[in-house]
């Protein structure tokens, strides 16, 4: 599953490739991958064909883009506010869901059709840019629709884009901010990690906590920070909590870096490119081989997979050692 970095790899392609184009025609040619759009194949392609891209925003691992609309729609729930001709309807945005395989690609027109092509957009005409914004998914787990936006609760913008759009994505405003959000606040995440009285890693996947974070980076973050999966939420000291944040806040930056991280052909940028930073992974993925921190000074750290919420956690025994009375 895409994680923050992935995501926002592809918000900053899109962001140079669709911002500021209206989108001519929608072509839908798996229905399934429109079936969040509760009103239809018809209602989808009616609200998006001559709308506007005014952006592209991301919060945590939600996608979306914001639209302007020329022209009145038949949207029911789908568009706050009353359409009237001629002026833009505000509140309105194209919501993408990656899930395990979903690829936004840009291609021209003579690129011949991915196998697993399932919607297609055809944008206005722009120097040098592909024609054609492409939605592919071989597993058909992630999907797009049309969504309300609605005010953020703090005031803020509505997650990373290119403007300050004080608006988020509906399915988006219960989540929390991300560490890389120019408006994520410490201290309420801190606030919010105490009170939940759980183990450390089950805080970072939480989304009502701390969004963008998902099982690779959450590993990869606490060992560079030093601390154990299941050290307990309540009394996580504030130092900790701090290098905790930095660690995640690295290790996400050193992933954008690299374009984030692949295991498969799966996951690729708008470009059709995988990332690398599977290569640079220290905890994730890396049992039984030695720990390059504790090797670095000579300590016989190695790696250890151990299962967590039918997943896998990854850690070393000795630069993070398990904690009494540890909640797993």
């Amino acid at each position: 599953m895409p994680e923050l970095p992935e995501v926002e790899v592809v918000r900053r392609g899109l962001a140079r490739w669709v911002r500021g184009r209206t989108i001519t025609d929608v072509e839908v040619l798996d229905p399934r991958s429109i079936r969040r759009h509760a009103l239809g194949t018809e209602d989808f392609i009616g609200n998006l064909e001559n709308s506007t891209v005014l952006d592209v925003v991301r919060r945590g691992k939600f996608l979306w883009m914001p639209l302007r609309t020329e022209e009145p729609r038949s949207t029911g729930e789908a568009v706050s506010g009353d359409a009237m001709p001629g002026v833009a309807v505000p509140g309105v945005a194209l919501m993408a869901h990656l899930g395990m395989s979903g690829q936004l690609l840009m291609q021209d027109p003579g690129v011949p059709d991915e196998k697993h092509l399932k919607v297609r957009f055809r944008l206005s005409t722009s120097d040098g840019m592909p024609e054609q914004l492409r939605f592919v998914d071989q597993r058909i787990f992630g999907g797009l629709f049309v969504t309300s936006l609605v005010p953020t609760s703090d005031g803020g913008p509505g997650g990373q884009g290119e403007t300050p759009l004080p608006e988020i994505a509906e399915e988006a405003s219960h989540i929390a901010r991300d560490p890389l959000d120019p408006h994520f606040s410490f201290d309420d995440f801190y606030r919010k990690v105490k009170a939940r009285k759980t183990g450390l890693k089950r805080a970072l996947l939480d989304q009502g906590v701390i969004s963008g974070i998902g099982n690779i980076y959450a590993d990869e973050s606490l060992w560079r920070a030093k601390l154990h999966y299941a050290k307990p939420t309540d009394t996580l000291k504030r130092a900790d909590a701090v290098r905790l944040v930095d660690a995640a806040k690295e290790v996400m930056s050193d992933a954008l870096a690299a374009g984030g991280t692949s295991f498969d052909s799966l996951y690729v940028n708008v470009n059709g490119v995988s990332g690398y930073f599977a290569r640079s992974l220290d905890a994730y993925g890396r049992a039984g081989e030695p720990c390059r921190r504790c090797s670095a000074v000579g300590l016989p750290g190695v790696i250890k997979r151990e299962q967590f919420m039918n997943r896998s956690s990854y850690t070393c025994p000795i630069c993070q050692p398990k904690p009494r009375n540890g909640r797993w």
